[in-house]
Parts: C-alpha cells; structure tokens; sequence
C-alpha cells in the first residue's frame, strides 16, 4: 500500500481507519476512486474506501468511527458498509459515510470495475477474491443512465452551477463517461481534464477546474462564476444526449 500513498499523513489515517474498524469486525477494507487509479492529490482529493463486514451493521458504530476523523483529510475520509452477502447487487444501497454525513448509497458499476481494475486492500483479501465481476455491458448502461437521469436534468437548473463541486464533478464525469462508453476504460480526472478539450468543452472552464484541483491562480468574483456557470450548463446540455446515445 505505500508505494500508492506518497503523504506520510495520509497513510497514518488509513493505517488508523483499519484499526478502528476491528470492532465491526472489518472482512476487508478496499480502495477505489482517485487513490486507487493513481490520481490522488493529498490536498483535495478524497479517499474512498469500501469495508466489507461479516453483516449488518449498527449506523451508531459508523458514527462513533467517522466522527473523530475532525481534520480536514480526515473529513475527506468516505466509506462505504457493505455486508459480504450484499456484494453482488449493484443495485442495493448500504450504509455510507461521506462528505460529513452519513447517508445510504450502492457500489456502482463504476465503483466495482475500480475496484477490480486496482485490486487493493489495506486490510483481508482484495476485491478479486469476493467481488462479482462487472460486465462491459453493465458499466455502459450505469454510466449512460447516471448521464441521462442524474447530470441531464441538473442543466435545465440554474443554482448548483454556481457551485465549484457541479461544475467539477459534472465536466469530469462527462469525460469519463465518453470514454468508458467509446472504449470500455475508465480514466483519472487528471486525464478527463485532458480530454474535456477534444469534446469541445469550453476552454475557459476546463483551466477553472485544472488551476483550483492542481494549484494555481482562481478567479472567485461572483460575475466569472455566473459566467462560468451558464457556459458550463449550456455545454453540458448539448453535449450529454450526444454523448449518452
């Protein structure tokens, strides 16, 4: 696992996640997301894990785990709660701490073809050894539907656009979800970035999201992020139904 952690912090953290998670008892904590896909950057990005118990678990325990974790990596620390029976339906929510919050959410297809693609664990066996595989055709219809249903109906709205997380997460997942449904692969955010340019995106946006995820000087006026929100908005309105098929 340390070859894929270069913050001394940030394995601290998950070396002290796996100890508190001996009382659920944990069968094996895995990773996904952008520390699995090589992508992580210590200063922003989450750290997104799966822990799998012999069961159900008490929400309160979750709690008493999550709550401590007060700094700001540690606010970043998200888990999802899957009992070892419930792995092989995509479709069933489980219990989940993220964003400060706990809440109930599914191990997507996108999430189990990370998963499967990195095959790590920082505690038991790694995915391989208990998580179903996930079909090509399974990824493409989740990512196809999460445009249509989810991210498609979000552009007829104005408000969240003046938020950085929905213009981020949504150019980033649009590139994603281009290539996943051209090609099969799934890509970093640091190449979504890349690829934003050859769908077209608007180039001003795209440098938006690269200088606030990689450093860099930000315009934070109220009129740029108005102007940015309905440049954001108008592309993505186009181009999703085209993209989605």
């Amino acid at each position: 696992m340390t070859d894929h952690v270069s913050d001394e912090a940030v394995q601290q953290l998950l070396d002290g996640f796996v100890a508190s998670t001996a009382a659920l008892p944990a069968q094996a904590i895995w990773i996904h997301g952008s520390l699995a896909l090589g992508d992580f950057v210590p200063s922003r990005s989450d750290l997104d894990l799966v822990c799998v118990l012999p069961g159900l678990v008490d929400p309160a325990a979750i709690k008493a785990i999550h709550r401590p974790l007060t700094s700001p990596l540690g606010r970043r620390l998200h888990c999802t709660y899957v009992p070892v029976d419930g792995l092989a339906d995509p479709a069933v929510r489980h219990p989940t701490f993220a964003q400060e919050h706990y809440l109930t959410r599914p191990v997507t297809p996108v999430t189990r073809r990370e998963l499967a693609l990195s095959d790590l664990s920082l505690f038991g066996p790694p995915p391989s050894s208990l998580l179903p595989a996930t079909t090509d055709a399974e990824l493409a219809d989740f990512v196809r539907a999460d445009l249509l249903t989810f991210w498609y109906p979000v552009t007829a709205k104005r408000t969240p656009w003046l938020r950085d997380i929905w213009i981020d997460l949504a150019m980033v997942t649009l590139a994603r979800a281009e290539t996943t449904l051209r090609t099969g692969a799934l890509i970093t955010k640091q190449a979504a970035l890349a690829h934003l340019p050859t769908l077209g995106a608007p180039a001003a946006v795209v440098h938006d999201i690269h200088q606030r995820r990689y450093g860099g000087a930000v315009d934070r006026s109220l009129s740029w992020r108005r102007h940015r929100a309905e440049l954001t908005r108008t592309y993505l309105r186009a181009k999703i139904p085209a993209v989605a098929g």
